[in-house]
């Protein structure tokens, strides 16, 4: 069974060098997913291709090294180029995440192949619009952000005239009654959102700062892990 048939994006960790406060981006991943973190996706807007190459590297590496290559998704943000020469360097990377107005998913499922995990965010009134009118058969989750203002990624959420618009739970449940694939939502998410975000029906959460800019980055992804699964 490929790991997009098995894909568990219930506890989804975003990582680059620009968020772990000056740590390996390898020993946070090492800390989350030995707490039960599902997925994790490299991120970056700093790093080269080939930074992010060895990013890939390190981590295809602590997942094996944990046991969890075959269930644990390990992706990369936005770079088609970069997932494409990780594989051919032989390192498994197992997918991408794009955006809306990043390579078209159609183009990603054609050079990655039907075993390859493909993830779209967008902002949550264009997601509703796009659940509503296309064809999700490329897709295997939806992002959805923000849930709060964040400033890993200062820009989310807002609109053409600076206005921040984040979402509401009552939205999100909305989201997932019509999305016909997961739904992973973040942008902010702490600890004390689970409960609410839990009982609106999405599939996961996705942090960056929660988990990679924490004082204790095991705890804190240990704390998460287990109040989402309560």
């Amino acid at each position: 069974m490929s790991i997009r048939e098995n894909l568990d994006t219930s506890a989804y960790l975003v990582v680059g060098p620009e968020n772990t406060l000056g740590r390996p981006v390898k020993t946070i991943i090492r800390e989350a997913v030995a707490q039960g973190f599902t997925c994790i996706q490299i991120r970056s807007k700093v790093a080269s291709a080939r930074e992010m190459i060895a990013l890939c590297a390190e981590a295809a590496e602590v997942l094996a090294g944990l046991g969890k290559a075959d269930s644990v998704a390990l992706l990369v943000d936005d770079r088609l180029d970069v997932v494409l020469a990780a594989r051919e360097a032989g390192i498994k990377v197992d997918g991408i995440h794009v955006g809306q107005s990043d390579i078209p998913v159609q183009v990603c499922r054609k050079f990655l192949g039907t075993d390859a995990v493909i993830g779209l965010s967008a902002r949550f009134d264009e997601l509703l619009d796009y659940v509503r009118t296309c064809d999700t058969t490329d897709i295997d989750y939806f992002g959805a952000a923000p849930l709060h203002e964040t400033m890993t990624k200062p820009e989310a959420g807002h609109t053409a005239d600076g206005r921040l618009v984040t979402r509401t739970f009552d939205e999100l449940a909305e989201l997932h009654r019509i999305s016909p694939v997961p739904v992973v939502v973040g942008g902010g998410v702490k600890a004390a959102d689970l409960p609410a975000l839990r009982a609106t029906g999405v599939e996961g959460f996705f942090v960056v700062s929660a988990v990679a800019g924490a004082a204790d980055p095991a705890q804190a992804a240990a704390d998460m892990v287990k109040i989402w699964t309560r």
